[in-house]
């Protein structure tokens, strides 16, 4: 059996990277990083007019009702270009809680906001992926009690927020008692931050199964993260066999020189398997739901390590110049190691997958 990408799918990615290249690349990235705007509206709206945040919601509410393969594409890209805009949260994660969890008038009230872009939803669930000192969320008469740290699209306007049972709250960004702390990390192209809650009156999803829809959430998430690491180290390969080509020393390139040779093959031949099972998890993720959950925590924790090597290898192949931000090859380089711990660690993933298959208790 062949597994490939449909002639669709691979339109779907050209527009993407022509779309993001024309936004101005890397400089547009930087600009983001430098402060000068919170959400990159352009960017956002771009990718709206692309359909790109409306892809897995369901054309009954204005959106394209792709696959969750489409979207772990269209995160690649965004990778690949550390595009400064909301993705895994807003076009994925809060989509799913919605269509898995609301009832019709809350999903006709925000899918199709969400997928027009007009609306930002951030989603706070880190706490079920990896308890915190003090953190974790309770619910009590309608109201949430508690912290949520490591927001993901943080910068929102709506949240959707799990309480330790694993129930679902939409919360709107104004709400009175919530609090937002803005977190500095080591991705300056994507905000994260604390949500301090304090009897902050919240809307429950609750038309579903919240506990499915959860795990549902987290599973793309991860998926979401590894296709974005996919994207971001394939550039870094890609910059550094380029520069390889024309660096030369001694009278020669160094991409003659046997060391820097190996080098090379060694990221491309870690990274070339990660995309199948990046591809084959997104798959997962709607047609092989036994699968979903083990083959998240799969590409999560792999590509995570393998995104750590090709970050570091890329990085050493340009030698000096790599430290540097004339290059911005940092920039890729804390994208991945931001993906490496969201929604868990490498470590942390590996652990629930092997408890997942009941190898450990």
């Amino acid at each position: 059996m062949e597994f490939g990408l449909s002639e669709e799918q691979v339109m779907l990615q050209d527009a993407l990277a022509r779309f993001l290249t024309g936004t101005g690349g890397l400089e547009r990235s930087r600009a983001f990083a430098a402060g000068q705007d919170r959400r990159a509206p352009d960017v956002l709206q771009g990718l709206a007019e692309l359909g790109v945040t409306g892809l897995i919601i369901p054309e009954v509410h204005g959106g394209v009702g792709l696959s969750l393969l489409d979207a772990a594409l269209a995160a690649e890209q965004l990778g690949r270009f550390v595009a400064p805009a909301p993705f895994a949260a807003t076009a994925v994660m809060a989509p799913l809680a919605l269509i898995k969890a609301g009832d019709a008038g809350q999903q006709a009230t925000w899918l199709p906001r969400l997928a027009s872009g007009a609306v930002v939803a951030g989603v706070a669930l880190s706490e079920l992926t990896g308890a915190r000192d003090g953190a974790g969320v309770e619910a009590r008469d309608g109201r949430l009690y508690g912290r949520a740290q490591f927001v993901v699209d943080y910068e929102a306007d709506l949240y959707i927020v799990a309480d330790r049972a694993r129930g679902l709250h939409l919360v709107a960004a104004n709400a009175p008692g919530l609090t937002r702390t803005d977190f500095r990390t080591i991705d300056a192209t994507r905000p994260t931050g604390e949500l301090v809650l304090d009897g902050v009156a919240a809307e429950p999803l609750k038309a579903g199964d919240g506990v499915a829809a959860v795990r549902a959430m987290i599973d793309a998430g991860r998926v979401m993260l590894a296709a974005d690491t996919l994207g971001a180290a394939q550039e870094m390969l890609d910059q550094a066999v380029a520069y390889a080509k024309g660096r030369v020393q001694f009278g020669r390139p160094i991409a003659s020189f046997q060391a820097v040779k190996h080098m090379c093959a060694e990221m491309a031949a870690a990274l070339e398997p990660c995309r199948s099972l990046v591809w084959y998890a997104g798959h997962a993720l709607d047609h092989l739901p036994e699968e979903a959950s083990l083959m998240a925590c799969h590409a999560k924790a792999h590509l995570s390590e393998v995104g750590t090597f090709v970050a570091r290898t890329a990085t050493e192949v340009h030698g000096g110049m790599g430290f540097t931000d004339l290059v911005g090859l940092h920039y890729w380089f804390k994208r991945i190691g931001f993906n490496r711990q969201v929604l868990g660690g490498p470590q942390a993933v590996r652990a629930e997958a092997a408890a997942l298959q009941g190898l450990v208790a």
